[in-house]
């Protein structure tokens, strides 16, 4: 069962991934060319002149935790202060700029998809590895890590949050999207805190991170934000009528 698979994926390797690594020390040549090719381009198509402080590769590829779910979360670091009193409209503009290129674009790199972020320089940063691509070198080298996960509770985790994303998908579905904007919010909101708390506290081996992770490989949060744009466009689409 997927599912299974999913859980079963949580786990570490003896190394890192030796299609992207040469050794502990070295990241592939052609994997950093295209990597910095990809981020320029993104930082081409967010069409504003930005001074980049960095160029960064994170997440499981990176680390011993990787698996056939990862893939490359390619951070273009920028220190927001640099836009002044516009910091958060510039913020919200790359924000959606981020989710366009990575819609638009079906980038991979041996079978696993790049996907791009516009960091703050002052945002917090959980990860164990943390490789500049802009300066071929560890910020943050990874370590191995003996994850003695209890899968039976996390499975328990894991159909606390299916079972509440699965009832608001039925409620958006039944009642509408606009009329459940609210309830849309809170869950968003509750469940960033909730990844964000495990990864404070102890780090990517949190349940509370593998919640979040299983519910993004699983295809369930994708799946509610398809229902939400679906049902919005129902909501504001008029029916074709015949007229005699």
């Amino acid at each position: 069962m997927k599912n299974d698979e999913i859980i079963n994926s949580f786990g570490t390797r003896d190394e890192l991934n030796p299609k992207i690594w040469d050794n502990e020390n070295t990241l592939n040549k052609e994997v950093r060319e295209k990597l910095l090719a990809t981020a320029s381009e993104f930082i081409d198509f967010l069409g504003v002149p930005i001074l980049v402080e960095d160029i960064i590769f994170t997440g499981s590829l990176s680390n011993y935790n990787w698996s056939k779910f990862s893939d490359f979360d390619l951070h273009v670091v920028i220190n927001f202060s640099q836009f002044k009193k516009q910091e958060d409209l510039y913020k919200e503009l790359f924000g959606l700029k981020k989710q366009i290129f990575n819609q638009k674009h079906d980038i991979k790199i041996y079978g696993y998809e790049v996907e791009l972020y516009a960091q703050d320089a002052k945002e917090a940063h959980y990860s164990s590895g943390v490789y500049s691509i802009q300066n071929d070198e560890w910020i943050e080298s990874p370590e191995r890590e003996n994850s003695k996960v209890d899968r039976d509770l996390l499975k328990t985790k894991i159909n606390s949050w299916r079972e509440k994303i699965i009832n608001l998908i039925k409620q958006i579905e039944s009642k509408g999207a606009e009329k459940m904007e609210s309830k849309i919010l809170t869950l968003k909101d509750k469940l960033k805190e909730y990844r964000t708390s495990g990864l404070e506290k102890e780090g990517e081996f949190s349940y509370e991170n593998l919640v979040f992770k299983y519910l993004r490989r699983s295809g369930l949060i994708e799946k509610l934000y398809e229902t939400i744009d679906n049902q919005m466009d129902k909501e504001l689409s008029v029916e074709v009528k015949n007229i005699d």
